[in-house]
């Protein structure tokens, strides 16, 4: 594919040789950006801070803790602390809970059956660090996944859109090098990451942003099932 091509050229690599595929979770294995947008939005109004949905779609990757700092920086001009974050992020994490679990993208299920016949390996890169989400990702994707294979808030001082989330996911499958690994994001600051970590990104735009947000990805999709479709032509 000239997607690989122009991908080679672009970080200057001689081959590709994908042994792993490093998944985002929220709006890439899940259909829950929109619940996540009114938590946010909700959450947020309690402490004075105004988060829009657009906000949250444009942050959304990042640690959770982190995006709170910065909106308190920006909209109050004060820095606060680790754990006052935390417990601003704990009312969101309540709150998104209390709305039930979102659905699993079509194509999913299939995409991963499809890695296994490759003898590759499924990750999770995931700017959340919610325990009953990571628990879910195991219930649901547990004949794919490993938990050794996810990568959470809590495994990386710097989440995205910085590149250490998804160094530290090439670590946990195998201590895979850049040109190993497949990113899946649909959220700009994960598609900046993934680049950033030189790996093959691809962007399936589920959500409402333009496809220039997502621009600096390898190629685009629009579905899960697109790309499923297609995955054996990527990786052959």
């Amino acid at each position: 594919m000239d997607h690989i091509r122009q991908y080679l050229h672009r970080h200057g690599f001689e081959a590709f040789d994908p042994k792993a595929v490093l998944f985002d979770m929220d709006g890439v294995l899940y259909d829950s950006m929109p619940r996540h947008a009114i938590a946010w939005r909700e959450s947020m109004a309690q402490f004075g801070i105004c988060m829009t949905d657009a906000d949250a779609f444009a942050t959304e990757g990042a640690r959770g803790i982190d995006t709170i700092r910065q909106m308190v920086k920006k909209q109050k001009g004060k820095d606060i602390s680790f754990d006052e974050a935390q417990r601003m992020y704990d009312v969101k994490s309540n709150l998104f809970h209390s709305m039930g679990d979102a659905e699993i993208f079509e194509g999913v299920i299939d995409f991963m059956q499809k890695i296994r016949k490759k003898g590759m390996v499924v990750g999770v890169v995931t700017g959340s660090g919610q325990l009953p989400l990571i628990h879910r990702l195991l219930d649901d994707f547990g004949e794919f996944l490993d938990e050794r294979h996810i990568v959470t808030a809590y495994d990386v001082e710097k989440g995205k859109p910085n590149p250490d989330p998804y160094l530290m996911g090439l670590r946990k499958c195998g201590n895979l090098q850049p040109w190993q690994g497949i990113v899946v994001e649909n959220a700009p600051l994960g598609v900046r990451a993934g680049v950033a970590a030189r790996c093959f990104t691809i962007a399936v735009n589920s959500g409402p942003l333009p496809d220039d947000e997502l621009a600096d990805a390898d190629v685009i999709f629009y579905r899960m099932t697109e790309l499923a479709d297609v995955f054996e032509k990527i990786v052959d």
